[in-house]
């Protein structure tokens, strides 16, 4: 029952003066929460009441995690997984999302379950890649592969650092300690078996994968820099100034990565921000990767706040772009200078552009850094978005769902720094 899933959840109304009747969005804020504390509304702001958004997000998390085309499978007598229904696997990237949505939820049990999936099947508990999680996984816990990809310990981290700020370490799970071990095994890697450093040190980034070849490279859709930020106040590993240094660094990357014209990312890039030329892997235009990165941008506008000229200039940047391409209309796919694609990124089974609801989603999101009048549009755009099927018949419960949770939580001030009881 939904009643049942949100019984420890309340959604907090408009926190402050700027949410009017007359549905007058307020100017960005100049402080970030680490600092005050407090989350905008923009729903509030725009004009929605506090029953509408709060069915609307609990109609979302019920999609996700118990309604007809969930992603969220309990197995076992206390195990559960997320599954990417469309590639018939679970990887690390919807399991860390899970544990960050449980956690803002106030859902130890979901995310209980999801840690011991996680434990028992991804992590690796010996070995060269110890301490790490294996991307890929069947649904039976069958490794696809055993190598990491980096934004899945990233997620990991900080939702497990959130977990014992709120739930305390005594309940069955250490979890400041399970954060802790990851941190010292991932940072501890000399290259033995080709596996690395999940922080390529020589420019304090993180990896795509932290293994021989991907150390050379990063993802600008894994640069989440109040992440860091968690890290140096709560993880208590004795790197506090290292991680501040890579919050800062990250957010300096983030300048060279963006198409000035059009504030689109590519997929993969060099660490000096130019896009990654590979000939067998698809990298250098703005894909499925990418819509995540105006929503992390926004994020860390929300939290942190230490980049806030540069922010907004980005987000009247890829929003003025997406609007020119036509608000309702502009597809998910294009090389960063804004051009079309020479080759579709296929999902699934499925090679087609189209107006994705994920990139809907994380383009609304940005709308936190905006001045701008049409903030406004991608907000009512997003709220009246659904996730459904496409014309073509493809539906993604998980990608699209999972980015049209995260971006309902920015946007309605339920994304939070979860600092210690």
């Amino acid at each position: 029952m939904k009643s049942k899933l949100f019984a420890c959840f309340t959604l907090i109304g408009c926190i402050m003066s700027g949410c009017a009747s007359d549905s007058k969005l307020s100017e960005p804020w100049q402080s970030g929460a680490f600092e005050t504390g407090t989350y905008r509304n923009l729903f509030a702001e725009a004009g929605y009441s506090e029953e509408e958004m709060d069915n609307k997000l609990k109609g979302l998390f019920y999609d996700l995690f118990e309604g007809p085309n969930k992603v969220y499978f309990e197995v076992e007598d206390s195990l559960a997984y997320i599954s990417d229904i469309k590639n018939h696997d679970v990887r690390t990237e919807g399991m860390s999302y899970g544990l960050m949505i449980a956690v803002q939820f106030n859902r130890k049990d979901i995310f209980d379950r999801l840690w011991r999936w996680g434990i028992k099947y991804m992590q690796h508990q010996e070995g060269p890649y110890e301490g790490y999680f294996a991307w890929s996984c069947k649904t039976d816990g069958t490794r696809n592969s055993q190598g990491p990809a980096s934004d899945g310990e990233l997620y990991y981290v900080t939702a497990l650092i959130f977990a014992s700020n709120r739930w305390g370490n005594t309940t069955g799970i250490h979890y400041l300690q399970e954060a802790q071990r990851i941190l010292d095994l991932a940072m501890s890697k000399d290259g033995t078996g080709d596996v690395t450093t999940l922080i390529n040190m020589e420019h304090k980034l993180i990896t795509f994968v932290p293994e021989t070849w991907g150390y050379a490279f990063t993802d600008p859709s894994y640069h989440v820099p109040a992440f860091y930020e968690v890290w140096a106040r709560w993880a208590n590993d004795g790197r506090s100034d290292f991680w501040r240094e890579c919050a800062e660094k990250s957010r300096q990357y983030l300048h060279t990565c963006v198409h000035p014209k059009t504030g689109l990312t590519p997929d993969y890039s060099e660490f000096d921000g130019s896009p990654k030329e590979m000939r067998w892997l698809i990298g250098k235009a703005f894909r499925f990767d990418s819509w995540r990165v105006p929503m992390n941008i926004a994020l860390d506008y929300s939290w942190a706040c230490a980049d806030k000229e540069w922010q907004q200039e980005y987000g009247h940047t890829i929003q003025n772009f997406l609007y020119e391409q036509g608000l309702t209309t502009f597809v998910d796919q294009y090389n960063v200078d804004g051009s079309p694609v020479e080759e579709i990124l296929g999902a699934g089974e499925h090679k087609a552009l189209r107006h994705s609801l994920g990139f809907v989603a994380s383009s609304a999101a940005v709308s936190l850094v905006c001045l701008h009048d049409k903030r406004k549009e991608f907000i009512d755009h997003f709220w009246n978005s659904k996730n459904v099927p496409y014309e073509d018949g493809y539906f993604d419960a998980y990608y699209d769902g999972l980015l049209q949770l995260f971006a309902f939580m920015h946007l309605s001030g339920n994304y939070r720094i979860i600092q210690p009881s």
